[in-house]
């Protein structure tokens, strides 16, 4: 779609008068009106309006004319697993898992490529083929072209292995000693736990990054301990394959 579509979809679909949409990123109807016609294009800073309003990326709002590339791990990217900045703004340089909040959560390319390529082993790769892969591609993207640069100097990995520590100090029956955490996604991994009241509750959010791990029971209960944390609490859980029949053991105010 060209830009004048796109920006006509996302209006109509909040229901927006052209009014409306105008009042809300400071310019006129007639701009707006302009835009839809296709006679003129946002300029950059209303651009930024709109992709903050909307929840998209200006990638997005200009058509889609580039596939954007996560310049960490290399995954082709949607608006749905862009990243935000620390002020709440689309990231388009990178996906949700590898930077969160501005703070990225990969310093080390081996670590990284050992979590890619879990996801990739299928019926097209083999593990083998997976970590060439992966080692030939990181190193020409420009988070690790940068990766000095960019680096925090190994707060993050304090703060990580602070967490791991934690988790470990709990001494949960069962569950084996955790000895590394992973940027996971709200969405991915918000199961819906049963109360003692017979009511339902989710615990995290959506559109947010956290730390966590799978884990097999040492049980032999075919169950598995899921793990999450991040600055405010830690969160420990059971549950069978793909999610099943989830227990909440453990929810942690740090």
């Amino acid at each position: 779609m060209n830009t004048k579509d796109v920006l006509y979809e996302l209006r109509t679909k909040k229901g927006l008068s052209q009014d409306e949409l105008a009042e809300k990123i400071f310019v006129t109807r007639q701009a707006v009106s302009r835009w839809e016609k296709g006679e003129t294009v946002p300029n950059t800073e209303t651009l930024k309006l709109l992709s903050e309003y909307f929840g998209v990326s200006i990638n997005t709002l200009l058509g889609s004319p580039r596939q954007l590339i996560c310049q960490c791990c290399g995954m082709p990217m949607d608006d749905e697993i862009l990243s935000r900045n620390e002020d709440g703004s689309i990231n388009e340089d990178y996906c949700k898992w590898c930077y969160a909040d501005g703070t990225y959560t990969y310093s080390d390319m081996d670590e990284l490529i050992d979590v890619c390529v879990g996801h990739m082993v299928n019926g097209n790769f083999t593990e083998e083929q997976a970590r060439a892969y992966m080692k030939q591609k990181l190193p020409m993207l420009d988070y690790w072209k940068r990766h000095e640069e960019l680096r925090d100097e190994g707060q993050f990995d304090e703060f990580k292995q602070h967490l791991i520590d934690e988790i470990n100090d709990l001494h949960i029956e069962g569950m084996p000693k955790v000895d590394k955490l992973n940027a996971l996604v709200g969405k991915y991994v918000n199961l819906e736990y049963r109360l003692p009241n017979g009511t339902h509750v989710k615990f995290l959010d959506d559109q947010v990054t956290y730390l966590g791990n799978q884990l097999e029971s040492e049980l032999g209960d075919n169950r598995y301990f899921g793990v999450l944390g991040n600055m405010d609490f830690i969160l420990i859980c059971t549950y069978e394959a793909e999610g099943a029949d989830p227990e909440l053991l453990l929810y942690k105010k740090r």
